[in-house]
């Protein structure tokens, strides 16, 4: 089996991404340092693939780590998580966002020049388009200053990259725009696991329908948008994690350098509201909320052009938005110890 470097890899996508290399005949490796994932999601792992999955506990800024990592192990290729991701929080501290994400990057791309791996899938945003002028994004849309300090850490990021294979490194790069993951592994072994306050919407979501949130706060109602709330374009874990797989793969036949990036998402945008309302209807709950103010760095509406990807790398997302709202019900009901009726 071909080994593939997981960064993140506890995390929420990187876990769901292990899976989904499983199944497709890989063996992953996973480093993580836990400090946005619990190990528990490697229990959740083995449950699911009745394998004991290898993990280094540490963090990808340490260059010592990394080498051992490259040399106990023979790579065909690496897909790179490991980030800090709260938009919000970026705003407040962007000297710790600037500095672990590019920084982490940074060691992965010398060590994998050291060790002679050529093939890498970068987990990049939506966000590198900031509010677009035009939808849905395409893969051509100009790239635009970013609306937070997280954002702007992907764009540097993707840079890099491009420099680098400009330079004519010997890198075989893909970079895959998210746009926003929900959902969980229709086992519910394994799901979004945010520690501490939520800061995504489907989490806080589905902590509000168990009553772990007492209400949920919208983030302002007067966007020019159908019923003034923020409209995204709203992705399964699943099929974000069999991107990931389409796009190691992909690499395999070209040859380095190479540098591409391609949009994930459904290709369809849905509001805030709606996102409670189709909530509402597959768990049976009504949820409690609140219309706040707006957020500091959110976008007002995004959704993908899936053109590109669907053509070039044979990938479509399969799952949708009941689909997804349905699995991350279950996974939080996992979690609090009850089962889906």
């Amino acid at each position: 089996m071909e080994k593939i470097l997981i960064t993140g890899g506890a995390g929420y996508i990187g876990s769901h991404t292990a899976v989904a290399l499983y199944e497709a005949g890989y063996q992953p490796i996973i480093i993580d340092d836990f400090s946005n994932s619990e190990k528990s999601a490697l229990d959740g792992l083995k449950k699911i693939t009745g394998k004991e999955t290898p993990c280094y506990e540490g963090d990808c800024n340490d260059v010592i780590l990394m080498d051992k990592i490259f040399t106990e192990n023979q790579l065909s290729g690496v897909i790179h998580f490991a980030a800090f991701k709260a938009v919000g929080e970026s705003t407040q501290l962007p000297i710790k966002y600037y500095k672990n994400n590019i920084n982490s990057l940074l060691v992965l791309l010398e060590t994998m020049e050291k060790h002679g791996v050529e093939n890498l899938v970068f987990s990049s945003s939506c966000t590198v388009y900031g509010q677009p002028d035009q939808l849905p994004v395409k893969e051509i849309t100009p790239r635009k200053d970013a609306e937070s300090p997280y954002g702007n850490t992907k764009k540097i990021c993707e840079d890099i990259l491009s420099d680098q294979v400009k330079s004519k490194a010997r890198l075989s790069a893909i970079a895959l725009r998210y746009f926003n993951p929900i959902g969980a592994h229709a086992s519910s072994h394994i799901g979004e696991l945010p520690i501490g306050v939520p800061s995504n919407l489907v989490p806080f979501v589905t902590q509000t329908g168990a009553g772990i949130r007492k209400e949920l706060t919208v983030f302002g109602n007067d966007y020019d948008t159908p019923d003034g709330t923020c409209v995204r374009d709203y992705i399964h874990v699943m099929d974000l994690a069999e991107a990931h797989v389409k796009a190691i793969t992909y690499l395999k036949d070209k040859k380095s350098p190479f540098y591409d990036w391609f949009n994930v998402g459904t290709g369809k945008g849905n509001t805030v509201l709606e996102v409670i309302e189709t909530f509402e209807k597959v768990s049976g709950k009504p949820l409690n909320y609140t219309v706040g103010p707006r957020r500091p760095g959110d976008v007002v509406k995004v959704w993908a052009d899936t053109e590109k990807i669907n053509h070039e790398l044979g990938w479509t997302a399969r799952f949708n938005l009941e689909d997804a709202l349905r699995d991350s019900w279950n996974w939080q009901l996992n979690l609090s110890g009850n089962s889906s009726s």
